[in-house]
């Protein structure tokens, strides 16, 4: 399923994030699926969790941003993030543009949009959709949705950031999936593998320009499989996950979301936040029955998981 425009603020900085939950979609070379052409992309036993908090997140972010990192560690991006819009194409995605110098070796404090987790350990919740919450969620949820609002949990997770810091990330998922997908986070976290922020898309994420430069990991948008005329994406049930989408982008035949990601697009140059065959991130993923886009053979979709292959 394709990607969706999203904001964050690190630092005093305003930064527009495109997470790619608008890009994902399902490979044609894997389900037997018709396809969209190149030019639009398409749209289980594990851990139980242990140690989780019930309490729930607060509604109202606390937009402050991180410490920075100890003297002496690697610099951080200077891109801002957000600030040059694209002009959009006739497939609806921004052009696509080589990545700024800066980006090519990503870096970004993480702003903290809840409280991090306590002593620097794993914390986590899965509790259903609260009125707040689904306020929150504007039209990434509506009436039509193939799933029902209460066949959804709102997760919170602790992940590791670019600014080697623990936070406190939000997920919307399916039901069914919740606990798996907590058990794959705490995987990642005791791994320490970065993620540079996680955190619920918004109406205001649907509707912002695109600008090609965001890394959001994200799970739950409502939306059908772009390029198909009926069907949903796994988005759509929240039984799919984006994670860094930057640094994992999605590519089919020129296409390539986000829009400036394409120095990612070389996987044997090796950089923080990348999933590779055989790594942590799949690893974890395929411990719960998940399948990996980056074993997609018609595109490649190297952020996406989902719990069917689509």
């Amino acid at each position: 399923m394709p990607p969706l425009t999203t904001r964050l603020v690190p630092g005093a900085a305003v930064l527009a994030v495109v997470g790619l939950l608008a890009a994902c979609g399902t490979d044609p070379g894997e389900s037997g699926e018709s396809g969209p052409s190149s030019a639009a992309p398409p749209t289980t036993a594990a851990d139980s969790p242990s140690g989780s908090s019930s309490a729930s997140p607060p509604t109202t972010p606390d937009p402050s941003p991180s410490a920075a990192p100890a003297p002496g560690g690697p610099p951080y991006s200077t891109w801002v993030l957000g600030a040059t819009p694209l002009p959009v194409t006739a497939d609806g995605y921004g052009e696509i543009r080589p990545t700024p110098p800066s980006l090519r070796h990503r870096r970004y404090a993480t702003t903290d949009l809840l409280p991090p987790p306590v002593g620097d350990r794993f914390a986590s919740s899965v509790e259903p959709i609260t009125p707040a919450v689904r306020q929150r969620m504007g039209e990434t949820y509506r009436p039509g949705c193939p799933v029902a609002l209460g066949d959804l949990r709102h997760v919170t997770v602790s992940f590791r950031g670019f600014d080697d810091r623990a936070h406190t990330g939000e997920l919307v998922v399916a039901a069914s999936v919740a606990d798996d997908v907590v058990s794959v986070f705490r995987r990642l976290f005791r791994a320490d593998f970065p993620i540079e922020e996680m955190r619920l898309p918004t109406t205001a994420d649907l509707e912002a320009a695109p600008t090609g430069d965001g890394n959001n990991t994200a799970a739950l948008v409502c939306r059908p499989t772009r390029g198909q005329t009926s069907g949903f994406s796994a988005h759509a049930y929240g039984t799919a996950i984006d994670v860094n989408p930057f640094t994992n982008p999605y590519q089919r035949g020129d296409v390539v979301l986000p829009e400036r990601a394409s120095a990612y697009l070389d996987r044997a140059d090796r950089r923080p936040g990348m999933i590779e065959p055989g790594d942590v991130v799949t690893r974890a993923f395929a411990r719960i029955g998940w399948q990996w886009g980056g074993d997609y053979t018609s595109l490649k979709d190297y952020q996406h998981f989902s719990s069917d292959g689509r």
